[in-house]
């Protein structure tokens, strides 16, 4: 409960703002962080995750809305509901053919990252409310560069707003560091934002003056009406005209929130289900659109808070729906009293918290694949979007995961005297009449160069030194696709021409219905495939058996003897 009132102290300036970067009314932002909160947290995966009006999701909702003139406001809002429920259908249908479990490939590197640029980016937005200065720049121009507009143009430092800032920085550790000496709830964010605007308002610096304007800014005036069921205007050039908007904020608001419940459930170890929280997230705005609220999604300032003020489950969020709603209906005079510095103060605490900084560390070095995509995550989401860095980190991860998975190990085995099976070493001699070789790696067409490479270099060996059996181990290889198995086609079939038999070992299942849906035994010998069976059986060992016996019967010194490798001592692989 104190976590949910402690997020809706947040949820108030912040829901009114969005809705003014997204150019509606203040209050569809408030309707929002009501119905889509409470609904979102109803459904939901995440137990800490808060769902509303987010900074990102607005910015595009007035890209889209741009198509509307400025006077046809009515028009506008009407589609801007219309939306919503675009939104929430193509989240569910995501939800329902079970999309949502692909974010799981979704790099922990890549969610480190991310917070650590999400965090450094929620600290700049507070410096104007900080310093008690006026923000410069619009939505459209560049976080970094607004920052230094506001730094350069924003007037000069309002000393109250700073020191209300400072002392509720100070607050909120020392707080913090009580309730965790002798455990006590984690009020220590409320409290602070009780105190200090208590301390503000009891020294008169929120009182409006002469010319309607207190000595520090505060939330301002919170209209009090809650959200009723509404069903919007529907024009089918609406639909066109927002269908583009609608899948990119979907999948925009579905990466967010995910991202974000990712993020915490990696310091909290929740299990998380995927489909389910995409489920909620569409169930959420679906819901909102028909009760005039602003689309949402996962809001990475209000979880982090609502983690750190010490949430434990989902009931957190509906905690803050609620008393968002009672604010509204029965506070709202008094809420207009908080004071922003105050709140500031709790961003900057909470932007420094967002980042695990023992994760961080780890990542960094444990390698540079890992580190590489925490870097370039972080300064994508500082350099160039939040929402964006998200795409650009999992596109890297993938971009960089495909040549390390393309990889294929290839170790040549020999069989020592002893009736042992290993590696060869430098100082085993080469052998005259079987090689035996041990692939290792993914099967698919990304490894295709390094099978060419492999299969080129072995029929080079097989001619030069006239050896006419090959053992190929295959136990260690998967999800063999088309181009791959075309190679091995090409070979085999090459290996016959220059008379050299060649033994596929320890096939496993995935490889053996390549082979027979391509009608590999319409030409190859059916007898020279060992699959592998179970643990007491050695496909492996059963190939190199049936070759060396093969062998000994193509030679000179045997011609004609017949044998099926009884004789041989058992071999174990090692």
């Amino acid at each position: 409960m104190l976590a949910g009132v402690t997020v809706a102290a947040i949820s108030l300036p912040q829901a009114m703002a969005y809705a003014l970067i997204a150019g509606v009314d203040p209050r569809f932002g408030l309707y929002s962080a009501i119905i889509v909160t409470v609904v979102a947290s109803i459904f939901g995966s995440s137990s800490h995750l808060i769902n509303g009006p987010t900074n990102a999701i607005s910015l595009v909702v007035f890209s889209a809305l741009a198509y509307f003139e400025p006077a046809a406001r009515h028009d506008a809002v009407q589609a801007m509901f219309l939306l919503g429920i675009m939104i929430g259908i193509i989240q569910i249908l995501i939800a329902v053919f079970k999309l949502g479990d692909l974010t799981r490939y979704i790099s922990e590197s890549v969610v480190i990252g991310f917070m650590a640029g999400a965090g450094f980016l929620v600290a700049l937005s507070q410096f104007g409310n900080f310093l008690g200065i006026k923000d410069r720049g619009t939505g459209h121009q560049h976080v970094l560069h607004r920052v230094w507009m506001t730094l350069t143009e924003g007037g000069p430092v309002n000393g109250r707003a700073l020191g209300i800032g400072l002392v509720s920085v100070a607050l909120v550790i020392t707080l913090r560091k009580l309730s965790q000496k002798y455990r006590l709830p984690q009020f220590d964010m409320l409290l602070a934002l009780i105190i200090t605007a208590v301390v503000a308002a009891s020294l008169g610096w929120t009182q409006q003056g002469p010319g309607g304007k207190s000595l520090i800014a505060v939330v301002g005036n919170v209209p009090a009406s809650l959200p009723l069921f509404h069903i919007p205007e529907i024009k089918l050039v609406w639909v066109k005209e927002l269908s583009g908007s609608a899948f990119a904020i979907a999948f925009l608001g579905l990466l967010e929130a995910l991202a974000i419940a990712k993020s915490i459930a990696a310091q909290t170890r929740q299990s998380l289900d995927y489909n389910k929280q995409c489920l909620a997230e569409g169930i959420a705005n679906l819901t909102g659109g028909f009760f005039q609220c602003l689309p949402g999604s996962g809001s990475l300032t209000r979880s982090a808070i609502n983690y750190q003020a010490g949430a434990a489950t989902r009931a957190s969020g509906v905690f803050a729906a609620g008393t968002v709603a009672l604010v509204v209906v029965s506070l709202a005079p008094l809420a207009r009293f908080i004071p922003k510095p105050a709140l500031a103060g709790l961003l900057l605490v909470t932007a420094a918290r967002l980042v695990d900084w023992k994760r961080l560390s780890y990542a960094m070095r444990a390698s540079r694949y890992d580190a590489g995509l925490v870097l370039i995550t972080a300064f994508a989401a500082v350099f160039i979007s939040v929402e964006f860095s998200i795409l650009i980190g999992v596109a890297l991860s993938i971009v960089l995961f495909v040549p390390r998975s393309s990889r294929l190990k290839v170790s040549e085995l020999v069989v020592t005297g002893e009736g042992v099976v290993r590696e060869r070493l430098p100082a085993d001699l080469a052998p005259t009449d079987l090689i035996i070789h041990d692939l290792e790696g993914q099967l698919f067409f990304g490894a295709a160069p390094e099978l060419d490479r492999f299969f080129d270099e072995l029929k080079r060996r097989l001619e030069a030194d006239g050896i006419r059996f090959v053992v190929l181990r295959l136990k260690r290889t998967s999800n063999p696709d088309m181009v791959c198995l075309d190679r091995f086609e090409h070979f085999l079939r090459d290996a016959n021409k220059i008379g050299v038999t060649v033994l596929l070992a320890g096939i496993r299942p995935d490889f053996a219905l390549g082979l027979n849906n391509l009608r590999f035994y319409d030409w190859f010998p059916a007898s020279q495939v060992f699959r592998e069976e179970d643990e007491t059986y050695s496909a492996t060992l059963h190939a190199v058996r049936t070759a060396r016996d093969l062998a000994r019967r193509s030679s000179p010194l045997h011609q004609g003897e017949s044998g099926d490798g009884a004789e041989d001592p058992l071999y174990y692989l090692v």
